[in-house]
């Protein structure tokens, strides 16, 4: 019997060892080495995808060719993707256990008119169906179900059933044969996912994987997964609030900006159309400490309500505690306020809170979190029907925000009366219904505001 070769390899970055270290050289990080067993065969070599033979081309001469691509039942996801599924393309989804990757994806099986092909390595096809019966969409005749870790079966299934769409949940458990290594390693990784690559781009099927993230929220496996794929998939939230966001942290055939927002129901995931509506809280009586900011992910405007309370620090250093908003950034706009502006807050504790569970790092919130802050600090409410939108600088300034013209046309749809943007802001000559109140410094903000 032929002795088994061994190597180390770095499961945060993929990169190969003879031997054991306890820091890996590429990305520093400490005992990130695991042995695994290589098996090299000649037969073994993966074939480039395209089979014509290439030649040398000016750049002038070649023709910008419109990618081919599927429209989804799910305009949220449309939007992320760039307008829908490129044909051959593979899109990687990661997300915190639990938070609707898989119902995301069984959803979208089952309202699309296409075969699809679903491969499952987690969960039995009398669970996936429990989960169809529970989700009140369309039922697909043409959805198939595949429970298996077997990368060649998966293949050889999928060959011979010619599907337009291939999901496969989750990439972590898929185990290639030809690697002896167990499933989730960075070999089997790597390998499945070439192998899975190289069948998307031969047959032009898109191709959905799921993947498993880690404690720091990084996709699990090596980073070169992330760097294979055509699109990588962020699915977030808060699982104690019902709002998901989907994000694309990397799209070749469209923006990384946009965002798509989902509310988890007893029925699945239903599409968020107008957020805003939803995220701000009507109020029977107005309180001191809350403001709506208007803010812009990717296109697409979307108010939100900040909270903030002021307090006289009970211990002997203040606290500064925040949901949703960077810490670092609010510790800036505090030394802001008592420099520039001669509030003194140093001995105060300071709490925020972006209501929703809505995390985002926008710098157009920043007069909205003053607002909040100054409003908590002097116990006067804040009018319902006033926004903000601007980013505050290190000298107390108001700084222009992008796109204003388009947060100044969502905060007048949804009916607000004055929006606070800075001077700079080059705005358009055409009349608004709503009233835009412009400042420039934080002391000239506050003098507008109370």
């Amino acid at each position: 019997m032929a002795k088994l070769k061994t190597a180390y390899f770095c499961q945060n970055c993929g990169s190969q060892y003879p031997q054991w270290t306890g820091q890996c050289k590429n990305c520093g990080e400490w005992n990130t080495l695991v042995e695994e067993v290589v098996e090299k065969t000649a037969s073994h070599k993966t074939p480039p995808f395209s089979k014509t033979k290439q030649h040398v081309i000016n750049i002038i001469e070649v023709e910008a060719i419109e990618e081919p691509r599927i429209k989804t039942p799910s305009d949220e996801l449309n939007r992320v993707l760039g307008g829908g599924i490129v044909l051959g393309s593979v899109t990687l989804i990661g997300g915190e256990p639990g938070i609707g990757k898989s119902t995301l994806l069984l959803q979208l099986a089952l309202k699309m008119k296409k075969k699809i092909f679903y491969v499952s390595g987690e969960e039995s096809a009398s669970q996936i169906k429990m989960r169809a019966d529970r989700l009140a969409d369309v039922k697909n005749p043409n959805c198939f179900l595949y429970t298996e870790t077997s990368l060649e079966k998966i293949l050889h299934e999928a060959k011979k059933l010619e599907p337009d769409f291939v999901i496969i949940d989750s990439i972590q458990t898929l185990q290639s044969q030809l690697i002896e290594s167990s499933p989730g390693t960075v070999s089997q990784i790597r390998e499945c996912s070439n192998e899975i690559i190289k069948y998307a781009k031969e047959n032009n099927v898109p191709v959905f994987l799921v993947g498993h993230i880690t404690k720091d929220g990084q996709i699990a496996g090596p980073k070169v997964l992330e760097h294979m794929v055509d699109v990588v998939l962020n699915f977030d939230g808060d699982r104690n609030h019902l709002f998901r966001l989907l994000r694309a942290n990397k799209n070749r055939f469209g923006s990384t900006a946009e965002i798509g927002i989902y509310e988890m129901i007893s029925q699945g995931l239903k599409e968020i159309k107008n957020p805003s509506e939803i995220l701000i809280t009507k109020k029977s009586e107005e309180l001191s400490g809350n403001s709506v900011a208007v803010t812009l992910e990717g296109n697409r405007p979307m108010l939100l309500e900040i909270q903030a309370l002021v307090s006289s620090a009970v211990y002997g250093t203040p606290q500064r505690s925040c949901t949703g908003f960077d810490s670092k950034r609010l510790n800036m706009l505090l030394a802001v306020l008592e420099k520039r502006a001669g509030f003194q807050l140093g001995a105060k504790d300071v709490f925020l809170n972006i209501t929703g569970g809505i995390k985002t790092d926008d710098p157009a919130l920043d007069l909205a979190v003053v607002a909040s802050i100054l409003s908590s600090n002097e116990d006067i409410p804040i009018s319902e029907h006033y926004c903000f939108a601007g980013e505050i600088g290190l000298s107390g300034e108001i700084r222009p925000v992008a796109q204003a013209e388009q947060r100044i046309t969502e905060a007048e749809k949804l009916g607000y009366e004055k929006i606070f943007v800075s001077n700079l802001n080059k705005l358009p000559k055409k009349k608004f219904g709503i009233k835009i109140e412009e400042v420039s410094k934080i002391e000239d903000f506050h003098e507008r505001l109370f």
